[in-house]
């Protein structure tokens, strides 16, 4: 254990020399304005790596994940994945948490939000779906690896699009398997699943 600590704080350290090395680049290019559409699988591993540190960190990804979000009684956490979240600002670095009772999403660094008296305030970025609030979840683009995502449709219509995912074949085989489970456990109403 103290082994792998020291491995991934010698990696730590090497990320937070590149990330000052990028800044100071970023920083000597003024007026170049970069906007990235599709995050790249190295960013998702990167953030898996980032991840796992915390992981370890904090004691297991169930810890991670009550310290997040509030636990619903009998509620299990069956799979945790580092991707991104498409919003209208860009994507967004986070987890997904798949439980046995809901589909959720944090982002690993706080965004900054503005309250209606204009006062700056630094939130995580949540999404919290109930798999009984759930209508679709949709592969694409499975053929480009560099455009494949994840859609969930909820049952009032609205849209969430997960991509740039490292293992992305197991995860949406595993978000399908958990909506199929909660389906036949619960009879909830219909889900389609694809």
């Amino acid at each position: 254990m103290d082994r792998i600590c020291g491995a991934l704080n010698r990696c730590g350290k090497r990320f937070e020399d590149a990330t000052r090395k990028a800044e100071m680049l970023a920083d000597n290019m003024s007026g170049i304005t970069v906007i990235r559409i599709n995050p790249s699988i190295t960013d998702a591993a990167m953030a898996q790596l980032a991840q796992g540190t915390k992981v370890l960190a904090e004691g297991g990804q169930d810890k991670v994940f009550q310290q997040t979000f509030e636990i619903l009684p009998e509620e299990k956490l069956l799979k945790a994945y580092a991707c991104y979240l498409s919003t209208s600002t860009g994507p967004v670095i986070g987890t997904l948490y798949l439980s046995n009772k809901r589909l959720a999403f944090c982002s690993d660094n706080p965004r900054c939000q503005y309250s209606p008296s204009g006062q700056q305030q630094w939130m995580y970025y949540k999404v919290v779906l109930l798999l009984n609030q759930l209508s679709t979840v949709s592969p694409s683009n499975r053929l480009n690896p560099t455009e494949r995502y994840i859609q969930v449709v909820t049952r009032d219509g609205y849209e969430l699009w997960f991509m740039g995912f490292i293992s992305y074949d197991k995860a949406l085989k595993n978000i399908n398997e958990a909506l199929q489970h909660y389906c036949d456990d619960n009879m909830a109403g219909r889900i389609l699943v694809q």
